[in-house]
C-alpha cells in the first residue's frame, strides 16, 4: 500500500524542464516546445530587424530567426563564449532560437513546488515569467515562450525569415 506522501506525489504533475542561464539567472522552459540545444554558430544579420533578433541561421536548410534572450528580458548583450547555446524552439507554429549563457540541465520538478511570480518582480520584465520554482538549493524562473513575443513582434519575425 502506497503511504500518503507517496500518493501526494504521484498525483502531483511532473514539468519537464530545459533550464538555462542568462547571468546569474536560471531560467526554464518547458521541454514541449524545445526542438534541439546547438553550439553558437554563424549568425547572419538581417537589415532592419528588432533589436532583440541578432540575425538567422541556416538549420539544415531552414533559415530560422536567432533572438538574444538577454536583451528580450530587458539584459545588456554579452559576448558569446564556449557556453553560449541557441535554443531552438516552436512557439505559435514558428521555429525560432533563444540564445542563452548557457544550458545546464534537464529536470523534472513537480508543479506542487511552483508558484505563481511575486507582484513586484524586478530585473526581468514579469509578463514573461509564468512561475518560479522552488527548488531545494535554487530558484528556477519559468518562462511562458508565448508570452516572450509580442504578436506585433511575431509578424515582424515572420518578415524577417522571408
Amino acid at each position: 500500500m502506497a503511504s500518503v506522501e507517496d500518493q501526494k506525489k504521484e498525483s502531483s504533475e511532473l514539468l519537464q524542464l530545459v533550464s538555462f542561464l542568462i547571468g546569474k539567472e536560471e531560467f526554464g522552459v518547458d521541454i514541449g516546445y524545445v526542438q534541439e540545444i546547438n553550439r553558437m554558430v554563424q549568425i547572419t544579420k538581417v537589415p532592419n530587424a528588432p533589436d532583440f533578433v541578432d540575425g538567422v541561421i541556416n538549420l539544415r536548410g531552414r533559415i530560422i530567426p536567432v533572438i538574444d534572450l538577454r536583451l528580450k528580458l530587458g539584459m545588456e548583450r554579452k559576448e558569446h563564449d564556449k557556453n553560449t547555446r541557441i535554443v531552438v524552439v516552436e512557439v505559435s507554429g514558428k521555429t525560432v532560437g533563444f540564445i542563452v549563457d548557457a544550458v545546464t540541465e534537464v529536470l523534472r520538478i513537480p508543479s506542487n513546488i511552483t508558484e505563481a511570480p511575486p507582484d513586484m518582480v524586478t530585473g526581468v520584465n514579469s509578463e514573461f515569467i509564468k512561475a518560479v520554482g522552488k527548488l531545494e538549493d535554487r530558484l528556477l524562473i519559468l518562462i511562458d515562450l508565448e508570452k516572450v513575443l509580442s504578436l506585433d513582434e511575431k509578424k515582424e519575425l515572420a518578415s524577417t525569415t522571408i
